[in-house]
């Protein structure tokens, strides 16, 4: 593992410098501390739990918050893999736990950062299985056990070419807590001990909570953009390459329907916002880009430029916002999302379209009661999917042209809207209670 780690590892330091963000804290990776952490470390032993990135995160500070009840006094150790995982953590995590990045998994790294840390048990989220942390882990007598614990199908179909070293690995965890019988199933057909397995159910459906000013916040900031609040909005989170594409495709033939129409769009990695700009400009949609606005005072609108160097676009003229209203908000700011879809009338959820596999979370629009799409593409969440599609809470599509025919049915019909809005918040409020569990 080490060997086939220092050969990633160019890829992986190009992604750090192409994604940006991960300068500070660089050292943390290889077990090096300042005095002040190493300080806090040695003031007593604490609970180490491990989230990758973003929706990690918020898993794993929820488990926090309720171990905090459960263990009166006890400290933690949060550490994450991504800087915006760690920017989020640095924002949320009490003063007096400790926040760090993950190590790099080599032998002498994991021995080192194990034995300065000492923990009292370690929570592993998702699917985090390093082979050199977890055997120093376990020589040090550390019960490790995974939360909210997934198999996708991409990772299950990968373990299974190196199933005898992912049998010693698992062999070193004390429980699974997993989401699924599905991701139960999987586990133990790649030789997971059957006594260490357990399904939980999702804790990503505790993790969604609603934000009372959330609404109150997107519409302020749609107001500053100068588009109208009130009016039809089609929300699309957390998209990826290709599914702009065609969803800015779709969209404007909506436009030609319903003129008043509007698009939040909301990349999943902020550094495409230039990508995805050219693919707004190439379709004439004039466009509002949230870093260009400020916190309350006048937005700079961005002007699109067609072929002929002008702003013509089709339909903003006769949006409800205006003569000159944008068409589209493009967010390209992170920690608003779920603002956005409180106030959406139709949302669209992001890598399931295309190319992109795996899917981004839907718990958070349904909590809002919205009526959700997503394409095919949604592997890293099949327990979940289940119980969407059991309860008719969300609807799958295949393609771009299926996306484009059932956005169409439920921008025209409220009462379709409406429908799926109701089961997908009534799904999520009796889904809740797995992480007390």
């Amino acid at each position: 593992f080490g060997i086939g780690f220092a050969l990633m590892l160019p890829k992986f330091l190009t992604r750090m410098w192409r994604r940006g963000g991960y300068r500070t804290g660089f050292l943390q990776r290889f077990g090096r501390y300042d005095e002040t952490q190493l300080a806090a470390i040695r003031d007593r032993r604490r609970i180490w739990v491990h989230a990758v990135s973003v929706g990690e995160v918020f898993v794993a500070l929820h488990f926090i918050d309720e171990m905090r009840v459960a263990f009166p006094g006890v400290g933690f150790i949060l550490t994450t893999t991504t800087s915006t995982g760690h920017a989020l953590a640095k924002e949320k995590l009490k003063p007096e736990d400790v926040l760090l990045y993950f190590p790099a998994d080599f032998p002498l790294i994991a021995r080192r950062v194990v034995t300065i840390l000492k923990p009292i048990a370690v929570l592993l989220t998702e699917g985090e299985l390093w082979p050199n942390i977890l055997r120093q882990l376990h020589a040090a007598e550390v019960p490790v056990f995974v939360i909210n614990g997934r198999m996708s199908a991409s990772s299950y179909k990968g373990y299974r070419w190196v199933q005898p070293f992912f049998r010693r690995a698992v062999s070193l965890v004390d429980r699974f807590l997993v989401q699924s019988a599905l991701d139960r199933s999987r586990m133990l057909d790649l030789g997971t001990p059957e006594e260490t397995v357990v399904t939980m159910g999702s804790a990503k459906y505790d993790v969604a909570q609603p934000d009372p000013g959330g609404a109150e916040t997107a519409r302020s900031i749609l107001v500053e953009a100068g588009m109208d609040p009130d009016g039809e909005l089609l929300v699309a989170g957390s998209t990826w390459p290709g599914e702009e594409s065609a969803l800015l495709d779709i969209f404007v033939r909506l436009r030609d329907r319903n003129p008043a129409l509007q698009l939040i769009l909301v990349p999943r990695h902020m550094e495409r916002r230039q990508e995805v700009e050219t693919l707004l400009k190439a379709r004439g949609l004039s466009y509002v880009k949230r870093t260009d606005m400020g916190d309350g005072g006048e937005s700079r609108k961005s002007k699109c430029e067609s072929r002929e160097s002008k702003c013509e676009s089709r339909n903003s003229e006769r949006g409800e916002g205006g003569r000159n209203a944008p068409a589209v908000l493009l967010a390209d700011t992170t920690g608003e999302l779920k603002h956005y879809y409180a106030i959406g009338s139709v949302i669209f959820v992001g890598k399931s379209l295309g190319d992109n596999r795996g899917g981004q979370n839907p718990i958070e629009p349904a909590m809002v009661g919205k009526p959700i799409v997503v394409g095919p593409h949604m592997e890293n969440f099949p327990g979940v999917m289940d119980d969407f599609i059991t309860a008719d809470a969300l609807i799958q599509v295949s393609d771009a042209a299926e996306l484009e025919a059932q956005l169409t049915l439920l921008v025209e019909g409220a009462d379709d809207r409406r429908a799926y809005g109701e089961r997908a918040g009534a799904l999520v409020a009796a889904k809740r209670g797995v992480v007390k569990r």
